[in-house]
């Protein structure tokens, strides 16, 4: 699609308004948006992203009478409260702390996920990022039989299979 100005380039932004009931779409290439003052943020900063989802007042813990933003960690005295306006968390222990809370922001963050996988260089060949995928399955079935989690460990099995 061609920007609607300038009518050279390729439109990359996209604009929608609705207004009135009325409908009105904008196509626009980078340099028209720009002299139009819009921007384009390709990545959120991280800390804009949690002040964001954590704008959501925290809730109270089920088995604490203590509402979870006045609860705060015996090692750095960091607490929920504070948390959401520095969006850094004082100590490794907060993690444990506020598990039943940053769990949800968590997830919300990395698209479900709560474990770290790390990324694969571009400069890893095929052979290496196989290899590296069977070992991150491997590691993975042994968590999944070490908790009984045997239709887990099944699928597994089988991924790990697929690619030997």
């Amino acid at each position: 699609m061609q920007c609607q100005q300038c009518k050279k380039q390729a439109a990359i932004i996209h604009l929608t308004e609705i207004a009135g009931g009325q409908r009105k779409e904008t196509h626009l290439c980078q340099a028209c948006a720009q002299k139009q003052g819009l921007t384009v943020q390709a990545q959120i900063p991280l800390n804009e992203l949690l002040s964001t989802l954590l704008s959501v007042q925290p809730e109270a813990a089920a088995d604490d009478k203590t509402p979870a933003e006045e609860k705060s960690c015996p090692q750095c005295g960091m607490t929920l409260r504070r948390f959401s306006k520095e969006t850094l968390l004082g100590c490794p222990q907060d993690y444990e702390i506020f598990e039943k809370n940053l769990l949800p922001l968590i997830e919300r963050t990395h698209n479900g996920r709560t474990e770290h996988c790390g990324k694969v260089p571009a400069s890893v060949g095929p052979d290496q990022e196989k290899q590296i995928r069977l070992t991150a399955l491997k590691r993975k079935l042994d968590s999944a039989v070490k908790n009984e989690q045997y239709e887990t460990a099944a699928r597994l099995r089988d991924e790990i299979r697929k690619l030997q």
